[in-house]
């Protein structure tokens, strides 16, 4: 990734609109990905608690500021 606001960080906060974590996915950062998709889906899941909702609504926007905002440490960049 060429950093903030880089085209694919603008690709990646619109895939996390449509499946959280799927933006971290794309960036190559996997273990967020999945945390980001767990903590959502399974909130979302159990909606008629009210509380594991509002938290899964929270992370998911959470998910897609993160992946818009997302700037790689250029020491381990190989590109």
């Amino acid at each position: 990734m060429a950093g903030q606001g880089s085209g694919g960080n603008v690709i990646a906060a619109i895939c996390n609109i449509f499946f959280p974590g799927l933006g971290q996915l794309v960036q190559g950062r996997i273990l967020s990905a999945l945390i980001f998709a767990i903590i959502v889906v399974g909130g979302y899941a159990l909606w008629f608690l009210i509380i594991p909702g509002v938290i899964a609504a929270i992370a998911h926007l959470w998910s897609i500021i993160d992946a818009a905002k997302y700037r790689s440490d250029s020491r381990y960049d190989r590109s």
